[in-house]
This record gives structure tokens, C-alpha cells and sequence, in this order.
């Protein structure tokens, strides 16, 4: 019902919202949620607008003025403040989503206007000091809090401003977590352990939201705490606070006079100068793939990266096109590249229950001139389970180093 009401009576709540809020701008009324909703009562029962509203409505029409009143995010702010949700998509004022407990769900909830929901983007881009209007009118941002927010205005969302948030759990989920959400077996997250510490470089792919920072950060937590690790985002999420010798790192876009952009590959650059033991890079997404390859191939092992793909084969095809467009170079000598410096490939789905599932993991055994020598370690079976099939490590000398060699 309260989507209901608020799109019925938009314009009424706009104006008596816009009232409400003069009358609190000098009030402390605001800062105790208990005298904020009996404010609201009162003087919506004083209103003029109470004599137009059924019944059935009034309780669904207070709440509207509520939420707008309580927070500077608004109706957001529920969602914001609900630890099961970790995801809030809102696809034009009168459309919003929610992940909640894996499960995407619609909201009865909505804004009064496009201009409202603008309002919020412009809010949050405001919290982080970014600047978004019709002449930059989407703005990608980490909040102070750590969630990731990307907005985009109506006059490039065609069906009306877009905003999409993304929470992160304030403690970072563990392999074990991962086993007990049945996201992989016990052996294969014993192996990738093995692998992790053993220093072998990674590449973990998927689709959007199957997982791939969620066991980046499970995985590098089995980094050695003595070891120097160099970590690149495009928007800080990692949580690798275990390793006291860090150095992290975050993408930042230009201001407004196209001034101040800091790329990841200049990143990835600057790193090779700071002497890391591994370096992370969050998500490799265009030609930054290039300075990522050379690190892995400089003697960086144990490097961990992430890249959307739809399988390994499919994430393989992906890196040859994003190496190649920050450098002009045969396929063969692109794919020689790539076989010399990933040694371990991780695929992620996310299944129509919301679980988020490893699907393949392989070792990327070299590249024959041809066609890559991938060696699938473990697979999906016909039944859905993940399974070992049977194929063992090739390139087992770091397993021998780390005294791990029973593994794989």
C-alpha cells in the first residue's frame, strides 16, 4: 500500500513534505525518532490533507512523511540500515529492488519524483565531494561507510534517474563461511588454500554479484602475514587487515575540470617501484589487463586478480581483447603472455536461488601455439555437485616449496 499512496498523492506529499521541512529546519525535533513521528501526526492530522485521504491510507501516508523527514537519504534509509540487505537498485522513482537474504525482491516503497530520487544521488555524490550533474551525469563513489554507490541521471537513464547500492559486510566472510553456504566443498577450498599460500597467481571470474571479491578477500586472508602486499581497487572493498605490511590503493575519477584522474593501470605501474611480495588487483576492466600480465610475469607470485566472464574459456577470450587494448600486439604473443602469468583460474555463478556457486576451477598449464593447455582440476557434474576430476597439478614446484605437495 505505501507505493500505492505515494504515487496517488505525490503531489500533495511534495508540498507538504516541502512545508514540514521549513518548519523543522531550526528544530531538534528531528534528531528523536519518537518526537519526529508524533510531530508528524500532529500536524498531519492538522492538515488539510488528512480531510482527503481515506482512511485505510493514513497510516501508510504518515510513514511516507516519516521516512522523507528522518533522513537525509530518505526512504533509502530503512534499506540502508537492514544488515540483511546488500543490495538496493532503484530503476526510476517508482521502481525499487532489493537483495535480501540472496533473494532479489521488490519494495513497497517508491519516490514522489524523478527530482526526489535525484536529490538522494546528488546527497550521497556529496557525502564523497563528487559532483554530478546534467554535464557529468553518473557518479561512481565508495561512502565512508564502505558501501559502493553508482547513479545515474535522467537525462542518460531513459526511464528515469538510476541509483544502485552496495553494502559489504563489516567482517569479511571466511572459506569456512563459504563451505557452510555450500559456495565449494571442503577439498576444494583446502586445495585453493594450498594454492593461496603456496603463491600461485590467480584469476577469479564470474558474472556480476556471483562472488568474485567475496572469495578474493576468503582467499587472500591465507596470505603470510610477514609477506609486502600491494592492493589496487577501483573502489576500495577489500578487508585485508590481517597483512600489517599493506599498501592500498583506489582509482580516483577526474573533478569536474577533467582534472585529478588516477587510473588503475598507472596504479599497477606505481606498484612494480613499491618491492611487493603479491599484488591484488580488484577487477581488471580494460587495458589495465596489459601492466597486470607484466606484473605476474615480473616475478610478483602470488598475485590475485578478478574479471567478469562467463567461464574460463570465455574470461580468456575477455583478457586477450581488454591486453590488446593497451597494446598493439600479435594474438600469439598476447596469449603466450597471459598462459606465462595466470596459474590458476577460479570461475563463480550465481544461480537463480541467489547462491553463489564455484563452477570450474583450473590450472592454465601454458599455450601451445595454438590453443591454451587449460587442465580443469574440478568441475560441475551432472547432478550440480563440484567435483575433482581426477586431473592432477602439472606445474607442481611452489606446492614442493611450501612443503604442500600431498595437495592436488
Amino acid at each position: 500500500m505505501l507505493k500505492e499512496v505515494t504515487e496517488k498523492y505525490s503531489r500533495e506529499l511534495d508540498g507538504f513534505i516541502r512545508e514540514l521541512r521549513k518548519k523543522l529546519s531550526h528544530s531538534e525535533v528531528a534528531e528523536d525518532a519518537e518526537r519526529l513521528l508524533k510531530y508528524v501526526e500532529d500536524e498531519f492530522f492538522g492538515s488539510e490533507l488528512a480531510s482527503r485521504v481515506e482512511y485505510w491510507e493514513i497510516c501508510d501516508m504518515v510513514r511516507a512523511v516519516y521516512l522523507r523527514l528522518r533522513s537525509k537519504y530518505g526512504i533509502l534509509q530503512e534499506y540502508l540500515e537492514d544488515p540483511a540487505i546488500n543490495e538496493i537498485m532503484v530503476n526510476g522513482p517508482e521502481h525499487i529492488f532489493v537483495e535480501k537474504n540472496r533473494k532479489v525482491q521488490a519494495v513497497d516503497n517508491a519516490f514522489i519524483s524523478a527530482e526526489e530520487l535525484e536529490g538522494v544521488i546528488r546527497m550521497l555524490a556529496s557525502d564523497v565531494h563528487r559532483e554530478i550533474n546534467e554535464a557529468n551525469p553518473i557518479v561512481d563513489a565508495r561512502m565512508p561507510s564502505g558501501y559502493r554507490i553508482n547513479g545515474v541521471l535522467r537525462n542518460v537513464a531513459l526511464n528515469g534517474p538510476s541509483l544502485t547500492i552496495r553494502k559489504f559486510a563489516e567482517s569479511m566472510i571466511t572459506m569456512e563461511e563459504l563451505v557452510q553456504r555450500k559456495s565449494l566443498t571442503e577439498e576444494c577450498k583446502e586445495d585453493l588454500c594450498a594454492l593461496t599460500e603456496c603463491g600461485y597467481n590467480i584469476f577469479i571470474s564470474g558474472g556480476t554479484s556471483s562472488g568474485k571479491t567475496t572469495m578474493l578477500n576468503a582467499l587472500a586472508s591465507y596470505i603470510h602475514p610477514e609477506e609486502r602486499v600491494v592492493i589496487i581497487e577501483d573502489s576500495a572493498e577489500l578487508q585485508l587487515n590481517h597483512l600489517e605490511n599493506r599498501v592500498q590503493m583506489e582509482c580516483r575519477s577526474a573533478n569536474s575540470i577533467g582534472k585529478g584522474e588516477v587510473r588503475m593501470d598507472q596504479l599497477i605501474r606505481t606498484s612494480l617501484r613499491m618491492r611487493p611480495d603479491r599484488i591484488i588487483v580488484g577487477e581488471v576492466r580494460g587495458g589495465e589487463v596489459l601492466d597486470m600480465i607484466q606484473a605476474m610475469n615480473t616475478g610478483h607470485s602470488g598475485s590475485i586478480s578478478t574479471g567478469h566472464g562467463n567461464s574460463i574459456r570465455g574470461m580468456l577470450n575477455r583478457l586477450e581483447t581488454m591486453y590488446m587494448m593497451g597494446a598493439q600486439v600479435p594474438v600469439y604473443t598476447v596469449r603466450n603472455q597471459i598462459a606465462n602469468a595466470i596459474e590458476i583460474f577460479v570461475h563463480l555463478k550465481r544461480d537463480g536461488d541467489g547462491n553463489r556457486r564455484v563452477m570450474e576451477v583450473a590450472e592454465l598449464a601454458g599455450f601451445d601455439g595454438k590453443e591454451y593447455n587449460i587442465n580443469y582440476l574440478y568441475r560441475i557434474d551432472g547432478a550440480g555437485a563440484l567435483v575433482r576430476t581426477g586431473n592432477a597439478l602439472l606445474h607442481r614446484d611452489n606446492l614442493k616449496r611450501g612443503g604442500m605437495n600431498d595437495r592436488l
